[in-house]
């Protein structure tokens, strides 16, 4: 074993033993998941929609070794927070499954395809756009409150931890879809980035009137050095530049805006999560990570394996774990792992203003 892989093996292992003491000294509480393909754990199955996960080889390493709707080829981001919290999985809001004691661990309501504005990812056509999942929150809660009561069910929503990823679609599916795409025209990019982010705060403000009190809100990842993105742009593996600088100004405004919202409730309700740090780290340097590569996506066809949805007639590697990307947009598993290992307890400069396991000491010490 190499000395970079030695030290990786330690930092995950040092991860995994203060995980295990936050998970005992947290109470159980409910999980909520809000979002596009990155945290989408299976609702696109339940639409006629072409953004779907729901064939071979998606899953090939999940548990059951099928295909669950997740973008993955095994656990995604909000799986690998939920065994974070010591909690099962949250079920995806349109499952039939979700019912009953189901309900009380929390719900995934997150669309692959949508993002912060409604006119993104049309071409997908029946997608759940996050008014729609919000909405559908609203209707959680009503089913929640006649299982347990209305006092009950503002408790676990204002003790629960959430999870939104918006924003990268925003970019890839909408602005920089065609040449000349309608927001193009409309927006010089400058002007969209903070145009996207006052809508984002609208989203987020109704988030909180909602009851959520702890909510995890990550930016866009480094969307220019994804293998779609290199397929169409790059010749020498290098990233989509603005592409790129969308992400440059998007993350930074994200946080501004986050920090913001905090200072006029006054608490520490959104915590920033800069996945575009978290995954520059291991896209700069494949090998560090243990990754062979970070420009060939695992599965899939074209240049950098960057054209198109992973299919049963896709090229696929045989060892997920040492490609940084699984498919032409979304990271392996294991990277999905390095990027939540941040989350738990990364540094200022991967959270703000504090990490999961700081969030999960804080909330267990005031239920004492």
């Amino acid at each position: 074993m190499t000395r970079s892989k030695s030290s990786l093996a330690i930092s995950l292992c040092l991860i995994l033993a203060a995980l295990s003491n936050v998970v005992l000294e947290a109470e159980a509480r409910a999980f909520f998941v809000f979002g596009d393909s990155l945290v989408d754990n299976g609702n696109n199955n339940f639409l006629a929609t072409t953004a779907r996960a729901d064939a071979y080889p998606y899953g090939v390493d999940y548990p059951t070794h099928r295909p669950t709707g997740r973008f993955s080829n095994g656990y995604n981001i909000p799986d690998l927070i939920s065994q974070a919290i010591g909690e099962e999985a949250t079920l995806p809001y349109l499952s039939p499954a979700l019912r009953g004691e189901k309900l009380l661990v929390g719900a995934n309501f997150a669309s692959a395809g949508v993002g912060v504005l409604n006119d993104t990812g049309v071409q997908f056509v029946n997608i759940i756009r996050i008014g729609q999942q919000m909405r559908y929150f609203e209707q959680y809660q009503q089913r929640v409150s006649d299982i347990i009561g209305p006092e009950e069910t503002q408790s676990l929503v204002n003790q629960a931890l959430t999870l939104i990823t918006l924003g990268g679609n925003d970019f890839v599916n909408n602005y920089f879809l065609v040449p000349f795409s309608a927001r193009s025209r409309q927006y010089a990019l400058p002007d969209y980035v903070p145009y996207v982010i006052s809508e984002y705060r609208k989203v987020l403000t109704r988030l909180y009137e909602l009851g959520l009190r702890r909510v995890l809100v990550t930016g866009t990842g480094p969307i220019g050095c994804v293998p779609a993105e290199l397929a169409q742009h790059s010749r020498d593996g290098s990233c989509a530049t603005e592409l790129q600088r969308a992400a440059e100004l998007f993350n930074p405004q994200l946080q501004e805006m986050i920090d913001g919202l905090n200072s006029e409730i006054g608490a520490n309700v959104f915590i920033g999560a800069n996945i575009r740090q978290s995954s520059i780290d291991f896209i700069s340097d494949p090998a560090r990570y243990g990754f062979v590569t970070s420009k060939i996506a695992c599965c899939g066809q074209g240049p950098y394996n960057g054209v198109g949805l992973c299919t049963p007639l896709s090229n696929l590697c045989p060892n997920r774990d040492i490609y940084a990307f699984w498919d032409a947009f979304h990271p392996s598993e294991r990277a999905n792992r390095l990027i939540v290992g941040q989350i738990i307890s990364g540094s200022t400069d991967y959270m703000s203003p504090m990490n999961l396991s700081t969030i999960m000491q804080l909330d267990a010490a005031s239920n004492v």
